[in-house]
């Protein structure tokens, strides 16, 4: 059986039953090569918050449930090939009083899990941070993510990779909406807006830049653009979600070394 990582402060890390503050919910499809770097980099940012990890595997094929249990993960398998199904099948299994939702090919820095906590302890429901991407990506992309950050600032908007939320605050706003194949995010965002304070954070996340590196720019903005405009419809559209379901291009740039970034201040 897989152990929960609990530690931090205030309790013996191994201590059966107790409760921890921070459950960091982990959906995955076939990441055995970053999600171990997700796993340390969380394990390393809650060195003093009490927390447990649970990853919410969904139809791998590959090793990540093993590598997700062997880094001492709670894993919660689904059948689903659906993220917002992934998400609430680990929000459902986790048992803290705070939920972070992090992708598995995302890297949480320490002030940025730090500045989360500082937001649901002022009063915030809930919350994201700015995005930046790992490796090198294409001029297009950097100039678009330096407009999205303060744009989802304003908007009190956050990309899917990294969302926190009060567990009173996330079960009122009804989980993630599992009738959306993508863009679930948006939604999910617009249902913590109405249960309080949606603080998008300064502080940065670190996602992986694959898909930035494997698709041309006509291919993701057209897709983009079809989403966008059929509406829910295309929102669960099996046929416009290759970038997030379809089997993966390899990534040129195989597992980016962060060790470098994350030194530094990491605010947009």
């Amino acid at each position: 059986m897989a152990r929960m990582i609990l530690g931090g402060a205030g309790g013996d890390a191994s201590e059966a039953g107790s409760r921890p503050r921070v459950s960091f919910v982990v959906p995955a499809h076939d990441e055995e090569l970053l999600l171990p770097r997700t796993l340390r980099a969380l394990r390393e940012a809650a060195t003093d918050v009490s927390h447990e990890i649970v990853v919410a595997d969904d139809a791998s094929t590959d090793r990540t449930a093993a590598l997700a249990e062997e880094a001492g993960a709670r894993v919660v398998r689904i059948d689903a090939r659906r993220i917002a199904a992934a998400r609430n099948a680990g929000a459902r299994a986790a048992r803290g009083d705070v939920f972070v939702f992090v992708d598995a090919d995302t890297v949480v820095p320490p002030a940025t899990l730090a500045a989360a906590l500082a937001a649901i302890d002022s009063g915030a429901a809930g919350g994201g941070a700015a995005v930046a991407f790992d490796g090198e990506i294409p001029r297009y992309a950097r100039v678009g993510i330096a407009i999205l950050n303060p744009l989802f600032r304003w908007i009190r908007a956050s990309g899917g990779c990294f969302v926190y939320a009060r567990r009173d605050a996330y079960e009122r706003a009804g989980g993630w909406d599992e009738s959306l194949l993508m863009s679930e995010e948006m939604t999910m965002c617009r249902a913590l807006r109405r249960q309080g304070r949606f603080v998008v954070l300064r502080e940065t996340v670190i996602t992986s830049g694959r898909k930035l590196r494997t698709y041309r720019m006509r291919e993701l903005l057209g897709t983009l653009f079809r989403i966008a405009t059929r509406g829910k419809r295309g929102r669960n559209d099996r046929s416009l979600a290759d970038l997030w379901y379809a089997p993966r291009r390899p990534d040129p740039a195989g597992v980016p070394d962060l060790a470098a970034r994350l030194d530094g201040d990491w605010r947009a």
